[in-house]
């Protein structure tokens, strides 16, 4: 798998709400009403990755999780990438967190 150019990850994020571009990887942040429904969330995107066997990077403060996914191998944002991302919004609105889930 390579990396995307420039205009290439940008033409994808413009398809995924909330997600953005920082540096070599893409990002978002997700804000809960508590800390257990942040864990359940953080556990969800687990079983996710773990079927796609990409997993993302997890920054936790309380009940706001910020997700950083980047194909290491490639140092930098590939198809995959972009594809796990979907597969957790997809994910979240079959859930339909809209309560107590605010991405930021």
């Amino acid at each position: 798998m390579t990396k995307l150019s420039s205009s290439e990850v940008d033409a994808r994020l413009a398809r995924l709400e909330g997600w953005k571009r920082k540096g070599d990887f893409i990002t978002k942040t997700f804000t809960f009403d508590t800390f257990m429904k942040a864990i359940g969330f953080v556990n969800d995107v687990a079983v996710i990755s773990e079927r796609l066997e990409h997993h993302p990077d997890f920054h936790i403060v309380w009940t706001t999780i910020r997700l950083e996914i980047q194909t290491h191998d490639e140092g930098g944002i590939t198809d995959y990438d972009v594809q796990l991302a979907g597969a957790i919004d997809a994910s979240l609105s079959k859930r339909r967190v809209g309560k107590g889930h605010s991405p930021r």
